[in-house]
């Protein structure tokens, strides 16, 4: 059903949506239902890891650990998958995830999560509850992709926690061509585009080659942290980026949707 003219929070606005592919559909629907156009440019893609080893091996030894970390909805499906097919859940395992759509796709796999921030989604919220202080002497799993942030594992080390990953995806960055792209920096091909993390905005720029980045640069940005707000200044990106309250295609669907009455505003009083 079409959105009614008071919902059409984005009209005629070219939004260019940088998820991964599987996980894409949700934002670009609710572009479309408020009369924006959504444009797909996945700039990082999912796989299974290189080697599969020790994550398997850290999976065999659940039960000798005292609380799991899932840090996104992708180390969700690609750490349940890799559990289910080897055993089962222990029970006494408490379950913990940095973001309420993290702990949304685990319900999927019927499991019920004890320890997750409520309103800020990144691994200073959940280091601030109450449940992560007291963790010396206890062993934590971290299901995550290759790489990525230390700042979870050094601070529960700091509090005396064992700490091991189970590295359960990779990611990587689309192989293009530049020359393919410059059509989208061009002029009124693109209006705003939305960045996931710090990873997927280098990815883009990186993808946009030397003759496309001054293009790519000059136009508005989504992002979901101050410090992706950070790396796109440094970058060069114009505009300051517009920072949603948190990664889920809600809250970058209202980050767009204040740009948009910003940015009319804007051309209202010129």
């Amino acid at each position: 059903m079409a959105a009614s003219h008071e919902e059409r929070t984005l009209e005629g606005v070219t939004v260019l949506v940088t998820r991964p592919v599987h996980q894409a559909d949700r934002l670009c629907k609710l572009i479309e239902l408020r009369g924006g156009r959504a444009r797909r440019l996945p700039a990082l893609e999912i796989l299974d890891p290189e080697d599969s080893t020790i994550p398997d091996e850290m999976i065999g030894q659940l039960e000798h650990f005292d609380i799991i970390i899932f840090v996104s909805v992708n180390a969700v499906r690609a750490g349940m998958q890799r559990i289910l097919y080897r055993r089962d859940m222990p029970r006494n395992l408490q379950i913990a995830t940095v973001g309420a759509g993290s702990a949304k796709e685990l319900e999927r796999f019927g499991l019920s999560v004890s320890i997750r921030p409520e309103h800020t989604y990144n691994s200073e919220a959940l280091l601030a509850l109450d449940e992560m202080q007291q963790v010396a002497g206890k062993q934590i799993l971290i299901f995550r992709g290759n790489g990525g942030r230390e700042y979870l594992r050094k601070s529960l080390e700091a509090r005396g926690a064992k700490v091991r990953y189970a590295e359960v995806y990779r990611r990587v960055r689309p192989d293009v061509d530049p020359d393919d792209l410059m059509p989208l920096w061009k002029s009124g091909a693109v209006d705003i585009i939305t960045v996931s993390s710090n990873e997927t905005l280098m990815n883009l720029f990186d993808m946009a080659g030397k003759n496309g980045q001054p293009l790519l640069c000059r136009l508005p940005l989504v992002v979901v942290s101050k410090r992706a707000a950070v790396l796109a200044a440094r970058l060069g990106f114009r505009l300051p980026a517009q920072v949603a309250g948190n990664a889920s295609d809600d809250a970058v669907l209202a980050a767009l949707e204040s740009w948009y009455q910003s940015d009319a505003r804007a051309h209202e009083s010129i």
